[in-house]
């Protein structure tokens, strides 16, 4: 059957006066850190920049969404070391973390030399110092190391950069930027409108993955019972295929997999607090459905010049149109009855959810082609933001750079309109060549959307922890009962041995430390 591959594919520098010497045994082991998440308030302050060893260092700097990267390798014995980290993190301050000012920029970095798992790779980029700053893409430290005389290289020294001030000073100049170490995170206003650039929603894929651990948290904040128990099952079902991220993908089969543990059938009449009393519901209710370092805390593609506006809702909606141009036409209607029943049941905000199930019952046809379902989500959202434009102008609370239109504009689809002209009440009224708007929409939401991907050099990597997404777009659905049964089997045989591997070192994870 043609949906059985699909689901086989998810088994698938500063000189400061120290110079480099033998490495010493470590002090004391240099605690991990979920990238790009902050340290929690209490104690001593929080680290900025993201700790990396030669075990993640491959995972975090391919699979980021910043466009640039930072590494400063050191050593913790270092003096000049432990005198720099400081400015170091007064700079990281403004990059790193879900309070990052600047988020998605830059991500900053630190590899201690003097821990014996780091030696070959301090080798690797020829450290000679400490500290010593590397700067580049981010896929270039994985593909390639450094060499002093090493001609055409992406990677570069820092040479200027023994303060805050001249650090941020250096890193404005490679960006075209006026970064500021005073800047603080109230507005959003330097973020350029993407309404015309059709590859920037290229930058939306870890937003969906963002999206997709946010509503998962929502999930978890419901009580899973026996009416909307079979909703999650079939939605997840649906991104165990389609969803445009392998991680989420991997992570949505895990849950499917363990269900009937995480959620028997006989305990659905029980309190919430009863079902998470066991490890595996403390295991479930911990676990990141796209990966330990998603969620990030902020946005890419759907960050608004407003710290309130955009975000989640955006991200949802990029969601829902990527997984209706990805299935196939047998599974339209499954896809459609997936999406209602899980906003039905899941999505918290009343009125949002009544408008949207609302649309949903008012079909009266069941969809039978992949165009049908996708032009409906496409019609649908274009009818919730002709409504929002109204409410948001009379209230004034739209984002002012990022205002709802009707969609897609001209200057992403200029085919997509046949004529536009204005109704008496100076609303826009466009007659439509939807065959055209289709052709838009698989490509946008379909391989644009997974598109930033290819262009890493490392995207044949095997990198272990899935944080670069395979570009090839999955390929069917389970449709049908017997077809979801046998789905759920396969995906079980490849990731059982996963699942049992996870939750051992869920029962086993030490506390992690801060760094000293």
């Amino acid at each position: 059957m043609s949906w059985i591959p699909a689901i086989l594919l998810l088994v698938n520098l500063v000189p400061l006066g120290s110079h480099r010497a033998t490495a010493s045994p470590p002090l004391s082991a240099a605690g991990s850190r979920s990238l790009l998440r902050a340290v929690a308030s209490d104690g001593p302050a929080a680290d900025y920049a993201v700790e990396l060893n030669a075990t993640n260092f491959d995972a975090a700097l391919g699979g980021t969404p910043a466009t640039y990267a930072v590494v400063e390798f050191f050593a913790h014995w270092c003096p000049a070391c432990r005198n720099y980290k400081p400015q170091y993190e007064k700079v990281a301050r403004l990059f790193n973390g879900p309070d990052a000012v600047h988020p998605g920029i830059v991500l900053m970095t630190r590899v201690d030399c003097a821990l014996k798992i780091n030696n070959k790779l301090c080798d690797k980029f020829s450290v000679s110092h400490y500290p010593m700053l590397f700067w580049g893409p981010p896929s270039k430290f994985v593909a390639t190391g450094w060499e002093p005389k090493q001609e055409k290289s992406e990677l570069r020294v820092i040479d200027d950069g023994r303060t805050a001030e001249r650090l941020l000073n250096w890193i404005n100049k490679q960006t075209g930027s006026s970064y500021g170490l005073d800047d603080e995170k109230f507005e959003n206003e330097h973020l350029t409108s993407n309404i015309s650039d059709p590859e920037q929603i290229a930058r939306a894929v870890y937003d969906v993955e963002e999206a997709t651990a946010t509503a998962f948290d929502i999930i978890l904040e419901h009580k899973i019972n026996s009416g909307n128990r079979a909703s999650l099952i079939q939605f997840l079902q649906l991104l165990v295929v389609h969803h445009p991220s392998r991680r989420c993908r991997q992570g949505s089969a895990e849950v499917l997999v363990n269900f009937d543990q995480f959620y028997p059938l006989d305990m659905l009449t029980l309190d919430r607090r009863e079902v998470s009393s066991g490890d595996d519901q403390t295991a479930f209710h911990n676990f990141q459905i796209c990966g330990k370092e998603v969620p990030r805390g902020y946005w890419m593609f759907c960050r608004g010049s407003k710290n309130d506006t955009r975000g989640f809702s955006c991200g949802l909606w990029v969601l829902l149109h990527s997984l209706s141009v990805r299935i196939e036409d047998g599974e339209s209607q499954f896809a459609f009855r997936a999406t209602c029943d899980f906003i039905h049941n899941f999505f918290i905000c009343e009125e949002c959810r009544q408008h949207f199930y609302a649309m949903c019952s008012s079909v009266s046809t069941p969809f039978k082609t992949t165009r049908d379902f996708a032009l409906w989500l496409w019609s649908t959202h274009n009818k919730v933001n002709e409504r929002l434009m109204k409410a948001e102008a009379s209230l004034g609370t739209g984002d002012p750079k990022f205002p709802k239109i009707i969609w897609p504009p001209k200057q992403l689809c200029a085919s997509c309109h046949r004529s536009d002209s204005r109704r008496n009440d100076g609303s826009i009224n466009i007659d439509w060549d939807q065959d055209e708007v289709f052709k838009f929409l698989k490509q946008y939401y379909g391989k644009t959307l997974v598109s930033l991907y290819q262009k890493k050099d490392v995207i044949q990597k095997d990198i272990a922890n899935g944080a670069l997404e395979d570009s090839a777009a999955s390929t069917s659905a389970v449709v049908v009962p017997i077809g979801a049964a046998l789905a759920i089997a396969v995906a079980s045989c490849a990731f059982g041995a996963l699942a049992c591997y996870w939750r051992s070192r869920q029962k086993n994870r030490k506390p992690r430390r801060s760094w000293n």
